[in-house]
């Protein structure tokens, strides 16, 4: 079973138990994954979505729960900010386990490594990124390559 799904026959499911939390969350996605559909259609590919493309769309939306949350944070709204991190924890769920910052640290040693030209940070974190794609935190990332790089 592929995962777009998975999303939708847990859709049902959540609208079978009155879960309206969950069901909001699900419809976000199946809205997120019909707008990336449109999108391909446009450019002239297939619509028919891949298990990559749907990683995509659950990526995009907990990094606008996780940016909602520092927002509201910031701006003493936890109320707010609870409510987001319930939809984070919910999305979170379709994600694969994320590493930590010291798994991700020995990835990122492994890849500057292999890396020639060290001097040139964006050709690093395209090196970095294909490796650690969907498997970290892409700001942390960032903050680790840049630290190391100096």
């Amino acid at each position: 079973m592929s995962l777009k799904d998975t999303l939708m026959q847990d859709l049902k499911e959540a609208m079978r138990a009155g879960a309206a939390d969950r069901v909001s969350v699900l419809r976000l996605i199946n809205s997120g994954l019909k707008n990336r559909a449109i999108e391909k259609k446009t450019k002239g590919q297939s619509e028919e979505l891949s298990d990559e493309d749907v990683m995509e769309v659950i990526q995009k939306e907990a990094k606008k729960r996780r940016e909602s949350i520092e927002v509201f944070t910031k701006g003493g709204r936890p109320e707010l900010a609870s409510k987001e991190q319930a939809e984070l924890s919910m999305i979170e769920a379709y994600l694969p386990k994320q590493l930590t910052r010291e798994e991700a640290i020995a990835v990122i040693d492994q890849v500057l490594a292999k890396v020639p030209d060290k001097s040139n940070v964006g050709l690093v974190m395209k090196a970095v990124m294909a490796e650690l794609k969907g498997k970290a935190d892409t700001k942390m990332v960032s903050e680790i390559v840049k630290t190391k790089l100096g």
